[in-house]
């Protein structure tokens, strides 16, 4: 990899896209002189960001060919190291390792007396410490790549073990298909594989591979955003409190496992994100990455710079070498192990702003973005990420969670950019929150909704999603509960009594699906089970509800009965993904939103030779209503909210033939004119000139 490759040929292009960023050219040099700094240093170190970003190759347990074993570890404030397992009864200080320069430690086993491994699959190990102050401290490897938490009834306490992973030949999973080509349109469907099952429990990969990524396929998806697989010792942390982080979670089932899910998921045709966590890790001790050396620095800072005291978490320190090796060689572990496609990037806006708390708002001042607000050593190392992942594999999807809208996060690194190919449109969730909290529908303000849809930075792609797993959480209310509470618990049979709030929640929900999918980003992202409107919360298993199981699990049989109005609403989302596929117009140019009226509380915009009317007026229909379009001809309904087979009430005729006139109308050079009964939307395909 030749680190010259990196210079900010195109940086003027940036300036191009938006010239306010001129001003701050030179700190966008000087960030991107900081990424070449450190390709020089690793190219004259290691040969290469190819050989430095696979320490797994070097760090971890190894098994030889003549079957002997070495370990290897990083533990630059060890006095001395020691690795005790079932291989030698448990002796801590039997089997040292011999101290090699720059922090690193190495032990060599020779094979048993039958010319077996001396450590055997499945078998248990511990790294011993010996601190500064003489004391013997039992840890996990770092480099783990099979942790396990002892069952209850074993009484072996609830921490992690780490168990030597090495099949056989014969018994190790093989892929048999190949990687799903990147999207042009990325439908995501974000999922956690131990919520997947209906029952009361922790579901399994095996689950997952069967059962639900034959139900994302019908939904017309591409993409899965596969949350909560690298290890995590509190399972209530929905993952984002990481362990071992070369560790898939054990809870699921085993490493071959998971391998055998992303590989049906290839089968399919879907594309597998991995949610990563590189933000901050676990507070863990003996069974975490913190204090792996007997010391509280190591992988991370020391002090207060060390520590997320919101998320009571420690933070990495980006400019320590072996620590950017880790990192780097986690996020290829996961390509080159498991095949996962691309990466879905967890608290990004934490990263580069740690100084600020989860909540705060940014104003879009761009000195915000620039000087000391930021923390530059992690956006080094995202850019650093970036790179190494696009340049290993030019397919690869990154995408950052960040609400702070920071400028050049997701253009190229030869604009001077950081390297993502999307970022999460954060806002629009919480704007939807906020309508359905605060206002009611006639208050709802058009032009400030439509604006929260189409607030991004031009060329930096979004993923929109109306809700996600955030939303989904115990304290807070999914869309469907918001619209609909209590009333879902009675009112969702279609052979029940029409109920006006079952109405306007189904309309609603559908209308806000719709015109986010269609209007707010290039990518659509739904957490699983919100497609069909699934009700209450999620809440795992913990002391504060009995460690229940009710309401971390999906309730998959509401969707699937013909007989509950759930169906409708994972009908059309069915239907919503599948005209997406025929048209694109998540990967076309944004729309143009020619109309949007207060009063009327209608939207109407055109992309992808497409036009889009919303009417969210809870009471007013339109007959004859002025829609303008760049496009004459003939136009037809090609989806509508209204369709009976999506629990609406049949109000619009598809088979009608919509013809333009050629006055021109909102800004446009040709109109035509539609029926839209209220709290419904339509979609209009242009079938003739």
């Amino acid at each position: 990899m030749d680190p010259m490759k990196v210079q900010v040929a195109e940086i003027e292009n940036l300036f191009k896209l938006d010239p306010y960023l001129k001003p701050y050219e030179r700190e966008i040099r000087r960030r991107h002189g900081a990424l070449q700094d450190w390709l020089n240093k690793i190219d004259k170190l290691e040969g290469g960001l190819e050989e430095f970003s696979q320490g797994y190759k070097y760090y971890g347990l190894h098994f030889k060919d003549d079957n002997s074993v070495v370990a290897r570890e990083w533990a630059p404030g060890a006095k001395e190291l020691y690795m005790t397992g079932d291989f030698n009864n448990w002796q801590w200080e039997a089997n040292p390792f011999q101290k090699l320069e720059f922090g690193k430690w190495e032990l060599q086993l020779p094979p048993s007396a039958d010319g077996t491994p001396a450590i055997k699959h499945l078998s248990e190990i511990k790294i011993i410490i010996r601190n500064e102050k003489g004391e013997l401290l039992d840890r996990l490897s770092p480099w783990a790549v099979y942790v396990k938490q002892p069952p209850k009834e074993a009484n072996l306490g609830v921490n992690f073990k780490q168990l030597v992973w090495h099949p056989s030949e014969e018994d190790r999973y093989t892929f048999k298909y190949p990687s799903a080509k990147r999207p042009k349109s990325l439908r995501i469907y974000e999922c956690h594989v131990g919520i997947a099952s209906q029952e009361p429990c922790i579901a399994s990969y095996d689950h997952f591979t069967t059962e639900v990524i034959p139900r994302i396929k019908r939904q017309g998806y591409n993409a899965i955003q596969v949350m909560a697989v690298m290890e995590h010792a509190y399972y209530a942390s929905f993952g984002y409190q990481v362990t071992s982080f070369f560790a898939a979670s054990s809870r699921f089932g085993t490493p071959d496992q998971l391998k055998r899910m992303i590989d049906v998921a290839h089968e399919s045709g879907l594309f597998v994100l991995l949610d990563v966590v590189h933000s901050h890790a676990s507070k863990n001790v003996q069974d975490g990455l913190n204090q792996f050396d007997g010391t509280n620095n190591c992988y991370f800072h020391d002090g207060p710079r060390g520590e997320h005291a919101l998320w009571d978490s420690r933070l990495f320190n980006y400019v320590e070498y072996e620590v950017l090796r880790f990192l780097l060689s986690n996020l290829r572990w996961w390509h080159e192990t498991y095949n996962f496609d691309g990466y879905r990037f967890d608290g990004v806006t934490s990263m580069i702003y740690h100084s600020r708390g989860i909540g705060q708002s940014f104003s879009g001042d761009y000195n915000e973005y620039f000087g000391m607000n930021v923390d530059t050593d992690a956006l080094n190392y995202l850019a650093l990420a970036n790179y190494m992942l696009h340049l290993q594999n030019p397919q690869c999807v990154t995408i950052a969670e960040d609400v702070s809208g920071m400028p050049t996060l997701c253009r190229p690194i030869s604009e001077g950019g950081i390297g993502f190919d999307y970022r999460l449109g954060m806002a629009i969730p919480d704007k939807w929150i906020q309508l359905l909290k605060e206002y009611s529908d006639d208050q709802w303000n058009m032009g400030n909704l439509v604006h929260t849809l189409t607030n991004r930075r031009y060329r930096e792609n979004t993923v929109a999603y109306a809700e996600s797993h955030d939303q989904a959480l115990v304290g807070d209310k999914t869309l469907a509960f918001w619209l609909m509470d209590k009333e879902m618990y009675t009112s969702m049979s279609v052979l029940s009594e029409s109920n006006i709030i079952i109405d306007r929640g189904l309309a609603l929900h559908k209308m806000i699906r719709l015109i986010t999918h269609s209007l707010g980003g290039e990518a659509y992202l739904n957490f699983m089970g919100n497609e069909f409107g699934h009700p209450e919360w999620l809440d795992f298993p913990r002391p504060g509800n009995n460690e229940s199981y009710h309401y971390a699990r999906r309730q998959w049989n509401l969707a699937d009965d013909d007989l509950l109005k759930y169906h409708f609403l994972g009908e059309f989302d069915r239907a919503m993904n599948e005209l997406e596929e025929r048209f694109g117009w998540l990967h076309s140019d944004p729309a143009y939103v020619s109309w949007k009226h207060e009063s009327d509380k209608v939207i109407a915009y055109e992309r992808a030779g497409l036009v889009f009317v919303f009417n969210f007026h809870p009471t007013k229909s339109f007959t004859n209503y002025c829609v303008g379009t760049n496009w004459p001809g003939t136009y037809k309904v090609s989806l509508t909210t209204d369709d009976k087979i999506y629990g609406g009430f049949q109000r619009i005729d598809k088979n009608c033939e919509h013809f333009t006139k050629s006055e021109s109308y909102a800004g446009r050079s040709n109109h035509f004119e539609v029926y839209i009964p209220c709290r419904t939307a339509a979609i209009y395909e242009h079938i003739s000139n």
